[in-house]
């Protein structure tokens, strides 16, 4: 019987706890934290659309068992003393695709944002680690102007490249390179490759949206000369697609091509794709996704994406008109990545063949 009574105020004594959906926690428990803050899926993304939502993510880490969130608090701001937006403290477990609410978002902006939650038994978290995302260009924020070589075009012919060196006139604080295709591109400064995905900018319906990529070159660039380059390939836009179909989307590779340099006086440079562009041909005789590609290293043209090089020998370029339907549209998904193949039907990552002979290649 003494048995039985001590079991029963045993349980008892858990009963409140369990009615709560809490388990006893004693009285040095420490507070949850935060951690694993995420914009759009990606850890500090930038290039994000200024009139597309924001979703924000975060994970809560205890010490403690049975730990929930009950309520959060998210406030965002550019600067020290610039807030943009505070949520106050909101009633909810909801910690997945949480909605920016703020005000609406400017181009070429980064946002800096920050956490914090209470949990089911009482106990605040400290605010979480700042994270940011930063916007890329509105609609009317493109200067660049659409180019294509001159020299005779072909869907079965060689890979042009385009070049165009230029002066940065200070100490560079930071530079963002916005860019997108006609076809598939491959960029570099310097010598040095743009970003490490491949395909880009990606397939999407070119007649009405087309996506462009952004990418933080602070890096790439120094004080002086320096040189942009790019090859652009046939990809969906204009390659062969199901049943050998080609020019679907359009008959010309083009490049777009818009770097802003801000410089450490607060001054801003930019270089765009013009008609002061040159273009050539090179090695990459033949290149799409279904038959691969011919190089020739005969035609390889050493330091082509070095500020250094000597264009002089190049064709000029023209300026296309854009598609007027085609609306410009921030990535909002990863790139594919690799280390062996790249892309554009061309395929980066080349295998190298001797200088007197020609290497075919098919996957």
């Amino acid at each position: 019987m003494n048995r039985i009574f001590l079991l029963s105020f045993f349980l008892l004594g858990l009963l409140p706890a369990m009615t709560h959906g809490q388990s006893p926690v004693t009285s040095n428990a420490q507070p949850p934290g935060v951690t694993g803050l995420l914009c759009e899926y990606a850890t500090n993304p930038i290039g994000l659309s200024p009139t597309a939502p924001v979703r924000l993510c975060w994970q809560i880490v205890s010490d403690e068992k049975d730990v929930l969130q009950t309520d959060y608090e998210i406030r965002v701001f550019t600067g020290r003393d610039h807030p943009v937006w505070n949520s106050s403290m909101v009633g909810s477990g909801q910690s997945v695709h949480v909605p920016y609410r703020g005000p609406a978002l400017s181009p070429r902006t980064r946002y800096y944002w920050q956490v914090r939650i209470r949990d089911n038994h009482g106990h605040s978290s400290k605010w979480s680690q700042v994270s940011y995302w930063e916007t890329g260009l509105g609609e009317n924020d493109w200067s660049a102007k659409w180019i294509t070589p001159t020299t005779p075009d072909s869907t079965e012919g060689p890979v042009p490249m385009l070049r165009k060196g230029f002066r940065v006139n200070g100490k560079i604080r930071q530079a963002r390179l916005y860019i997108t295709a006609h076809g598939l591109y491959e960029a570099s400064l310097n010598g040095h490759r743009v970003g490490d995905g491949w395909f880009t900018p990606g397939w999407t319906n070119y007649h009405q949206r087309l996506q462009y990529q952004v990418y933080d070159v602070t890096s790439l660039l120094t004080t002086g000369a320096n040189a942009a380059a790019a090859i652009v390939g046939e990809g969906w836009y204009r390659g062969p697609t199901y049943r050998g179909r080609k020019n679907i989307y359009g008959d010309t590779p083009g490049l777009l091509f818009q770097l802003e340099i801000t410089l450490e006086d607060g001054s801003r440079q930019t270089v765009l794709s013009d008609d002061s562009w040159r273009s050539s041909d090179g090695p990459i005789r033949y290149s799409e996704f279904f038959n691969g590609e011919w190089y020739d290293a005969r035609k390889e043209k050493a330091g082509w994406q070095t500020a250094a090089y000597d264009d002089a020998a190049w064709a000029p370029v023209k300026i296309e008109r854009p598609d007027p339907s085609s609306k410009l549209i921030a990535t909002d998904a990863p790139w594919s990545k690799s280390t062996k193949y790249s892309s554009r039907g061309l395929s980066s990552g080349h295998q190298r063949a001797r200088r007197s002979s020609t290497l075919a290649r098919t996957w």
